[in-house]
């Protein structure tokens, strides 16, 4: 049986930007709630908990983009200039996150300074990466095997939406992170922070997923038409259960189970939108088999993407493993 290899890399392309979304998205959400956790101690006890990871987790940004320029270099060629704008503001957004990181530790007399760039350098990342993500979505103007569109065709009240969703979840992530990794007061604050978060990202969750229908008719067809509702059902129904275990782990004060959730929530939503967008690379122009590159070039790339990625996965594990545990205020990063 022959293999069909868009198939396969448009499944591992994905499967490594939602391995980013959670794993960067945690360490990002912590840089977002720094207005809301003022202590000093608090706040180093937060960066240290994802010291030992946050560079690491990038790794799977440069997967999936590389992964895209390789495997798919027509999505590649038309994507790229639809997102000029949002891509080099949040690489410049992560440039300026790393330094603040480290820069945040070597001051004295700036660290409050450098802990509002370690804010706005998370805050801009994830804002700029929604942004991204609602212009896929809502579509992109292609002619012929070329990107037909201006400039700012990326800045539209969807894309600003879903830049603003996925600030809040990625925030959501960082509260359940940081419950799970801290003790004291600080993790009393967050529990106190977890339920309102909770509410705001269901209901951003709720206002896109209305909103993503009616930007083609085409979406709306596949979620609201008979006898497709019946396969898409299950979506709603997982959001709305993920939320009731999301609010039951808070009440009762079980570490571990809002970060799950919420990581439940996140995987929900990406099949939600693998749904609307499947099978375009480029939603409505160009389908995963015509941006595809040529069979050989794509086996060459997955016979070394296969050897590659167990080592990946596996000093990734090992890393979150040897730093399992609550985060001792008293040692860390410095």
């Amino acid at each position: 049986m022959e293999l069909d290899l868009p198939f396969i890399w448009a499944g591992l392309i994905a499967t490594a930007i939602y391995i980013y979304v959670v794993l960067d998205g945690f360490d990002l959400g912590i840089g977002i709630l720094f207005p809301w956790i003022r202590d000093a101690q608090d706040r180093d006890v937060a960066v240290n908990s994802v010291a030992p990871v946050w560079d690491g987790n990038e790794t799977w940004l440069i997967l999936g983009g590389g992964g895209l320029f390789a495997a798919f270099p027509l999505a590649y060629a038309v994507l790229m200039p639809a997102l000029y704008g949002p891509i080099i503001a949040m690489l410049l957004a992560l440039v300026f996150r790393g330094v603040a990181f480290e820069f945040r530790f070597r001051s004295i007399n700036n660290k409050h300074w450098w802990d509002r760039g370690f804010w706005l350098g998370s805050t801009v990342a994830a804002f700029a990466q929604g942004v991204c993500l609602g212009t896929v979505i809502q579509g992109i103007e292609v002619s012929g095997r070329a990107y037909a569109g201006g400039w700012w065709d990326w800045l539209t009240p969807f894309s600003i939406m879903t830049g603003i969703a996925l600030v809040c979840g990625y925030a959501l992530l960082g509260i359940g992170w940081l419950i799970l990794k801290t003790d004291g007061p600080l993790r009393e604050r967050l529990y106190k922070m977890a339920n309102p978060a909770g509410l705001l990202v269901l209901g951003l969750i709720g206002i896109v997923s209305l909103w993503t229908p009616l930007l083609d008719i085409d979406i709306q067809t596949r979620w609201f038409s008979w006898p497709n509702i019946i396969f898409v059902a299950p979506v709603p129904i997982a959001v709305a259960l993920l939320a009731m275990v999301f609010h039951s782990g808070v009440k009762a004060q079980r570490d571990a189970v809002p970060f799950l959730a919420t990581l439940g929530l996140f995987l929900v939503s990406y099949i939600g939108l693998a749904i609307s967008l499947y099978p375009y690379m480029v939603p409505r122009a160009i389908t995963i088999w015509e941006a595809a590159a040529p069979a050989n070039s794509q086996m060459f790339l997955l016979v070394g993407t296969l050897v590659l990625l167990p080592i990946i996965l596996g000093y990734t594990a090992y890393a979150y493993w040897v730093f399992r545990g609550k985060i001792d205020p008293n040692e860390g990063y410095h």
